[in-house]
């Protein structure tokens, strides 16, 4: 379907999204299969490694209900079927009275439409419960700090390969005092000492689930292939230090491959909502529709690929534009209307930048699988699977869940983490893959509990 756009200003600006044809979907029954069996595999002490998309990071926050319906809650849940799992599931949640953390994205109605508003002090976090001291640290805002013993589901939103290992990280300042998710789990001591790879091995599991990488590429994709100054994890990671940091993760929760469980690559993050929901088209319907009359939209891109030099051009359907531009614009009106006023280049994925985050993509989803088969475990093929999703949505129960912005089910208002009912469906991809490699009979979730985007 083809999205319209319109310039408007919420607190903070935000992406309006008209004719989004939001439906409830109906429920049906799942099909009973067969008696549940761990097999071989006692899940009695399940651990789950990753970052935000096994921390149950949705709709641009880490919040409670989030955190409730992660894929590793929802494999703990479908563990203890057989017999064998465990008896609780830590996660490292926020108190009550602070449920929804770092505050999350809603739909409201902005001039008559659908409108997803990002929480903002200016819009007092849309009423939400945040749980903000008020100290800044360099990746954001101070959260509550976490209390209770030491998680099982060690997800760590915006936490990379490389940012997890230390030693790899050339003397920067250590990542427990920089990224406000990870700051938050480690005591006063541990957080200008203790590196991710080392919190991890704290833990002792007889099964786990390890989902890195990600940010990787998507920290760079994701900021128009520009890597920001104050980031210094910005960049594509390298195929040497991504090698080292992976197999320090891998082996550190396997225990050097004594402890069974499974790994996850890295999906083609291009493919993602938060790449396909602004169109340069859409763009230059919307300057159309307010009466400015152009022909074409200009962005600043790359000239070459042995470069990193950027000039204005004429944007053409190959370029992909990142979900925030559509706000960034109903800020700055006249953005892109010419070759002296283009869109800025991190807020532009051109053809050069979509290259190399693809081939680094495979590069390092090379490095996951050999490094899975040396600890023994299987990979699950998320590259694949969510690229499938992008491409003709998955069915669970007779509904379709797609990767369409806001009204697919699938994927959350920030374009990029799946929804509860997006992650009941990768939970059982990651049963499937499971149940296949050991033996097993874990019984899939029926991905049709869950919701997908909440209407206000």
């Amino acid at each position: 379907m083809t999205t319209s756009f319109a310039f408007h200003k919420v607190g903070r600006p935000a992406l309006a999204v008209l004719g989004l044809g939001l439906g409830l979907a109906g429920c049906q029954t799942n099909i009973d299969g067969p008696t549940a069996s761990p097999g071989s595999l006692d899940f009695t002490s399940y651990v789950a490694v990753g970052n935000s998309l096994t921390s149950g990071y949705t709709d641009g926050g880490l919040f409670n209900e989030g955190q409730a319906t992660s894929f590793p809650a929802l494999l703990a849940q479908q563990f203890a079927k057989t017999g064998k799992g465990p008896a609780t599931f830590v996660q490292p949640a926020f108190s009550t009275a602070k449920k929804d953390g770092s505050g999350y994205v809603k739909l409201q109605i902005v001039n008559g439409a659908l409108a997803p508003v990002v929480p903002s002090a200016a819009n007092n976090f849309l009423g939400e419960q945040v749980a903000y001291t008020g100290t800044t640290l360099p990746g954001g805002g101070q959260l509550e700090a976490y209390s209770g013993p030491q998680p099982d589901n060690l997800g760590v939103p915006g936490i990379s390969v490389l940012s997890s290992v230390s030693s790899l990280t050339g003397g920067l300042a250590p990542y427990g005092l920089i990224n406000q998710f990870y700051e938050r789990l480690l005591t006063a001591a541990e957080k200008p000492t203790k590196d991710y790879v080392t919190y991890i091995g704290q833990k002792t599991p007889t099964f786990f689930t390890c989902w890195m990488g990600n940010n990787d590429v998507l920290t760079y994709a994701s900021n128009g292939g520009v890597v920001a100054a104050t980031n210094p994890f910005g960049g594509l990671t390298d195929t040497t230090r991504f090698g080292i940091g992976y197999r320090a993760i891998l082996g550190t929760i396997s225990k050097n491959g004594t402890v069974k469980g499974a790994a996850a690559n890295i999906p083609n993050v291009t493919s993602l909502p938060y790449f396909n929901t602004v169109t340069v088209a859409a763009v230059l319907a919307s300057y159309k529709a307010a009466g400015i009359p152009i022909t074409a939209i200009y962005v600043t891109a790359r000239t070459a690929a042995t470069t990193a030099t950027t000039a204005a051009r004429v944007a053409t359907a190959t370029d992909l534009l990142t979900l925030t531009t559509q706000a960034y614009i109903a800020a700055n009106l006249g953005k892109g209307t010419s070759s002296a006023n283009p869109i800025p280049s991190d807020y532009v994925l051109d053809p050069i930048e979509q290259a190399e985050v693809t081939s680094r993509t495979t590069q390092l989803n090379a490095i996951i699988a050999k490094t899975a088969q040396r600890f023994k475990v299987p990979v699950v093929d998320a590259n694949s699977f969510l690229t499938g999703v992008a491409a003709s949505g998955i069915y669970t129960n007779g509904v379709n869940n797609t990767a369409t912005f806001a009204s697919g089910n699938f994927f959350g208002l920030d374009g990029v983490h799946p929804t509860p009912r997006g992650y009941a469906i990768i939970a059982n991809e990651w049963i499937r893959v499971i149940n296949a490699y050991y033996g097993a009979s874990v019984p899939g979730v029926n991905a049709n509990d869950y919701r997908g985007v909440l209407l206000p």
